[in-house]
């Protein structure tokens, strides 16, 4: 297993992945900077809180199908990581959140405004990046931009014109995780050259394993004992915040889960009854059901990969599906 927490049959294909991922890195410290010191601070905030950088490993494992030295590769990954950096930001303040990845958020340790000047400033950085890509990337750029922003959008507004609210929660997840994991594995392709058609197959990839990314996050934040999720697990409970789960619980909602669907129906403020709701969760059929969805999204994405060249680089993808399944313990 590898530090990306991917497994590697193949040494060379590692050795070149991490150390892509690492040039990212190095990278987004190099964006994260600016003259005055606060804002310098401010924007390096989150970045050193940490992550997965799920989406640069994507992107890498993307370029593997072309020549994955290119120069534009790792700027692709640079944009698509920074752009979500900078939506964590402005999500904190959206939520109140006050902690991201075991850190006091932007808009706790400063306030809301701040927050959302440094998330603005940091998707400035990504428009001088990208434009140095192409109008291609540029174009890209733009529209998966779009979708997170509209995302974002419904998600506030909630289901509409009597729209199911687990059908809305999960096109809001397509919008807000999906679209900027595709453009992960798109940009990782198109920088690296690799045909038209295995951009296309990568990008649909990338969509369908970045929504299951997503929903095993909802998994992990109620099952999980540690901060797995990069949060501290009944974190979306306190923040009143729909997920996978939960919604499931509200729309087969019984006459035993009376309780439940009461605490479930906004913030929990306090830890007994957050304690409460975790343990309800933890046994609830609707458990299954969320699991059942995320491996049904993972095998979406596998059944993708019969389109690739059988490589190195195919295979560790595969494996990236069967980790994001086994994070859900």
């Amino acid at each position: 297993m590898s530090g990306l927490g991917v497994p590697f049959d193949d040494p060379e294909l590692e050795a070149r992945v991490t150390a892509g991922v690492e040039a990212v890195e190095a990278r987004l410290l190099e964006a994260t900077r600016a003259p005055e010191p606060f804002i310098a601070e401010a924007a390096a905030h989150l970045l050193h809180a940490g992550g997965k950088r799920f989406r640069p490993l994507v992107a890498m494992l993307a370029a593997d199908f072309g020549d994955p030295t290119r120069e534009g590769v790792v700027p692709s990954a640079v944009v698509v990581e920074l752009t979500h950096l900078a939506t964590l930001y402005h999500d904190d303040v959206m939520d109140e959140a006050d902690k991201r990845r075991g850190a006091p958020s932007a808009n706790a340790r400063w306030d809301n405004s701040l927050a959302i000047l440094v998330g603005d400033f940091l998707f400035a950085q990504v428009s001088e990046l990208v434009s140095h890509l192409g109008p291609d990337m540029v174009r890209i750029q733009a529209q998966t931009f779009s979708r997170l922003v509209r995302g974002q959008i419904r998600e506030t507004l909630g289901p509409v014109d009597g729209e199911p609210a687990l059908e809305h929660y999960l096109s809001v997840v397509a919008d807000k995780t999906g679209s900027l994991i595709a453009a992960a594995a798109r940009f990782g392709a198109k920088m690296a050259q690799a045909p038209v058609e295995v951009e296309l197959a990568l990008t649909e990839f990338g969509e369908r394993i970045g929504a299951a990314f997503q929903l095993a996050d909802d998994i992990i934040d109620i099952v999980s004992e540690t901060d797995e999720s990069g949060k501290t697990p009944g974190t979306d409970l306190r923040e009143g915040v729909p997920t996978l789960p939960t919604l499931i619980v509200l729309r087969d909602a019984a006459p035993d889960d009376q309780r439940l669907c009461d605490l479930l129906s906004g913030p929990i403020t306090d830890d007994a009854e957050v304690a409460e709701a975790l343990a309800a969760l933890r046994v609830h059929p609707a458990m299954d059901e969320a699991r059942a969805l995320v491996q049904a999204e993972a095998d979406a994405a596998r059944a993708l990969l019969s389109q690739l060249p059988d490589t190195p680089a195919r295979s560790a993808l595969a494996d990236v599906c069967d980790v994001v399944v086994t994070r859900l313990g």
